[in-house]
């Protein structure tokens, strides 16, 4: 599972967050279930923070807003970015 924070205009990353890095590796035992999703959605949201960047747009691209991909977004969310 990951997320990026993505500036359209110029197509750079200014923020990304996965469950394949070695600290988040840590607090996930599985990175393919809602637990994993939830640890993305929240370093996601304060890295965003981080720099700089209180809102954003979801694109959750081909994936059905349920499951993982809805509970990323809420710890997002919980986290304080904003869609």
């Amino acid at each position: 599972m990951y997320a990026q924070l993505i500036d359209d205009t110029t197509g750079k990353t200014l923020a990304s967050a996965s469950t394949v890095e070695a600290e988040l590796h840590k607090q996930v035992a599985y990175g393919g279930n809602i637990d994993a999703a939830a640890s993305v959605g929240k370093a996601i949201a304060e890295r965003g923070q981080e720099a700089g960047i209180k809102a954003c747009a979801f694109d959750r691209g081909p994936c059905k807003y349920h499951g993982r991909v809805a509970a990323l977004a809420e710890a997002a969310r919980e986290a304080g970015l904003e869609f």
